[in-house]
């Protein structure tokens, strides 16, 4: 992953520690969020205010797409409960930021993004070891299931079933979901079966393919 010329260290610390008062425990997703350069993430970074960089709220980053918050970014990560090595699928790359913090975190990451100018500017900030397709995340990667993980950061308004065929056994998910109202789910594989949590209420992107 590029690195900046800025230090951003103070702000990222208190980032994180924000995370920790609002209840994120999960030290591989606490440290990585603390270590990948979140103002990288968001273009035109330089000419916005630095609370807006750091803030715990969605920043814009063009075509009518966003970065999430801090806290969403780190609560569907721990709620994933990933460990280094495992395969992840993301669909919805956007900026490259989650990707990025789930590189950090040792935990191979396979991410998709529809939309070729965003595809192409996180292609330019992720590092090698990161795979990006630029194409319809309607479909995952098949070529490269099963995986351990499958985070979405854009909202269907139901749970694409191919998706969950991508997943290993125990494999998790974790997708906004809805159209207008839109409630986190999480989706665990348990021996042929899947179990389904509904979470928190939520406001993402619509899904398109």
């Amino acid at each position: 992953m590029i690195r900046g010329n800025s230090d951003w260290t103070k702000q990222r610390k208190a980032m994180v520690r924000l995370l920790e008062t609002q209840g994120i425990r999960d030290s591989p997703v606490l440290s990585a969020m603390g270590a990948v350069e979140r103002h990288l993430f968001i273009p035109g970074y330089r000419f916005r205010f630095p609370r807006d960089l750091y803030g715990n709220y969605p920043c814009a980053i063009g075509h009518k797409q966003t970065i999430s918050q801090p806290y969403i970014v780190a609560y569907m990560l721990e709620k994933l409960k990933l460990t280094a090595g495992e395969r992840v699928l993301e669909i919805g790359t956007g900026s490259g930021y989650a990707a990025a913090v789930m590189d950090e975190m040792g935990v191979e990451v396979f991410t998709i993004e529809i939309l070729h100018e965003l595809a192409l500017h996180a292609r330019e900030l992720l590092s090698s070891r990161v795979h990006l397709l630029e194409g319809n995340g309607y479909s995952g990667w098949p070529e490269m299931a099963p995986f351990d993980a499958v985070i979405v950061s854009c909202a269907p308004q139901e749970i694409p079933q191919i998706l969950v065929d991508q997943l290993k056994e125990n494999g998790r998910m974790i997708l906004p979901v809805g159209n207008f109202f839109q409630r986190l789910i999480v989706l665990i594989k348990n021996n042929g079966e899947v179990i389904v949590h509904e979470d928190l209420p939520v406001r993402f992107v619509p899904m398109v393919q």
